[in-house]
């Protein structure tokens, strides 16, 4: 009897056993793998992805009731933020919109298709015809970050000067020559150089794109230069528009140099050991006869601007003044705006600073002045979705940084942003579209 007793026990002990391994595991998959089944299909693959050896063209827009509305984002909706912010940190999804440095090289052996279904711009309106721009884009890193932006500038009328750092892996170099290969008016830099932070080489490999982009184009009319984290926040049309509005003036940061930075320009500054550093000698002073202003190391300059950088002697002795000076960007740019007879420049005393608030090119969000939604690398925000109300709320032509690997949902939103306006232009502006072929 007592063994008969043990053998119910046993029978029902099992079974309660499996019912808890069951429950357990039906609970590990409703909890840990739900967000692969929320996930809307439509937003997985708003990118293109591989398929069978092809790529798979892109969605123009995200269906069904879980889609995100990146306008609703864009404004400032609670319940849409939530959700953007629960999808870029996603793991499921952001795994799935990687798109490696082998895609590209991958993708770009077919141009045609690659620009066709990646969305690259094949038509102009006459205005953005009679008035194209030329693009500087440094970049080291991040491949489908530096291809996203290129998108977003994309214009066929423009022409885009790529350097990619001399210290780049090597799937990061091929995969950008790979695209820039499949477009007439991009090109790598003739004379690439490795960056190092605060250092000269950062300004040499804008200058050495200035040099080859000059040579390529008698036509643009203004210089922007960039890095392969910002984005635009204005179609080309309105870019176009704004800087028409300069009528040849430049625009850029330009300060006096603030006490707190004399430091920058006071000693002597050398590459030790793969890092800048000071040597703790005194540097001479400068030699153009006037006072040294700080900026930003990005602007929008007019050609005659960048012929001077690169014919005018007095510039010429500022750039040899400048190669051992901390973050020599800061100093250079904003000083020449300030020397009489530069093109597009400002008196050197002018009564007005031009503050980076002021200035039209760039946005940038630093540590302690506004809440970052995103994280910090070197005192910048890297914007994260839920800074998108804030971001666009400005009047500048650029915002930096992004990041699709931290959040790809931010970019994906201001794709559609710019989609929607340029929708909007073609509604408005149609009978005056040229169509320009690749």
């Amino acid at each position: 009897m007592w063994a008969v007793d043990m053998g119910h026990s046993w029978k029902l002990l099992r079974r309660i056993l499996y019912v808890a391994i069951m429950m357990t595991l039906w609970f590990i998959y409703t909890t840990k793998k739900q967000e692969k089944w929320w996930l809307p299909k439509q937003l997985i693959n708003h990118q293109n992805s591989h398929t069978k050896g092809r790529l798979e063209a892109p969605r123009a827009t995200w269906e069904g009731e879980d889609a995100l509305n990146c306008t609703a984002v864009l404004q400032g909706d609670p319940g849409s933020l939530k959700k953007a912010r629960w999808l870029a940190q996603n793991r499921d999804y952001r795994r799935k919109v990687k798109l490696t440095d082998e895609y590209y090289i991958n993708a770009t052996q077919d141009c045609r298709n690659f620009r066709l279904t990646r969305g690259y711009a094949t038509w102009a309106f006459q205005e953005e015809v009679d008035f194209p721009l030329s693009y500087s884009i440094v970049t080291h890193h991040k491949v489908q970050n530096f291809e996203r932006l290129l998108r977003a500038v994309y214009a066929p009328q423009n022409v885009y000067c790529v350097h990619v750092d001399a210290k780049a892996k090597a799937s990061v170099a091929s995969a950008v020559a790979r695209i820039a290969s499949c477009f007439p008016n991009v090109f790598l830099v003739s004379r690439p150089v490795a960056v190092l932070y605060a250092g000269w080489t950062r300004v040499q490999a804008d200058i050495n794109c200035m040099a080859d982009l000059l040579n390529v184009s008698t036509a643009w009319r203004y210089f922007i230069n960039l890095c392969g984290q910002d984005f635009p926040l204005k179609t080309n049309l309105e870019t176009v528009r704004r800087l028409r509005a300069l009528e040849g003036a430049n625009d850029m940061n330009s300060v006096h140099i603030p006490e707190h930075k004399n430091w920058r320009v006071a000693s002597v500054w050398a590459t030790v050991n793969g890092r800048f550093q000071s040597t703790g000698k005194a540097k001479a002073p400068a030699p153009v006869g006037l006072p040294l202003m700080a900026g930003s190391a990005y602007f929008v300059a007019c050609r005659g601007y960048v012929h001077s950088v690169l014919t005018d002697s007095r510039v010429q002795e500022l750039i040899e003044w400048c190669k051992d000076i901390y973050s020599p960007d800061e100093v250079l740019w904003a000083t020449v705006q300030r020397m009489p007879g530069i093109p597009g420049s400002r008196s050197a005393n002018a009564k007005l600073d031009v503050l980076p608030k002021d200035a039209v090119v760039r946005l940038v969000l630093w540590v302690d002045t506004f809440e970052c939604h995103g994280h910090f690398v070197r005192e910048v925000c890297v914007f994260g979705v839920a800074d998108l109300p804030w971001v666009v709320g400005h009047h500048h032509l650029f915002a930096n940084k992004f990041d699709v690997d931290s959040d790809s949902v931010a970019v994906y939103c201001l794709e559609e942003y710019l989609r929607e306006k340029r929708l909007a232009e073609m509604a408005s502006e149609g009978k005056t579209s040229v169509p320009i072929p690749l």
